[in-house]
């Protein structure tokens, strides 16, 4: 079965991995201080940061919002996360 165009080759990273990399570590907030920065439980950012949970466009406004990032950024990412995880699955349903 051949990979549809927009489902990316590699596996990418998720977006609250990324989340955690690119914003938390870098300005030494801890999920506790983002939690409450996002007005969201700290389950919620920990969840999304082990990336248990999708970055929802609820949490991709409070993100931008609270740390001046795109909206459009993170859904991407999530997209991404979650067209590539479609796929896989939908490969080994196909056999």
């Amino acid at each position: 079965m051949k990979r549809p165009r927009g489902v990316p080759t590699r596996q990418p990273m998720h977006p609250g991995r990324l989340l955690d990399r690119l914003v938390l570590k870098p300005l030494a907030i801890n999920q506790s201080d983002a939690a409450r920065r996002l007005g969201i439980s700290r389950r919620r950012v920990n969840e999304l940061v082990l990336g248990q949970r999708a970055m929802s466009p609820d949490t991709a406004i409070r993100c931008a919002l609270a740390f001046d990032l795109d909206v459009d950024f993170w859904l991407g990412l999530q997209a991404r996360w979650d067209s590539y995880h479609h796929w896989a699955s939908l490969r080994r349903a196909q056999g």
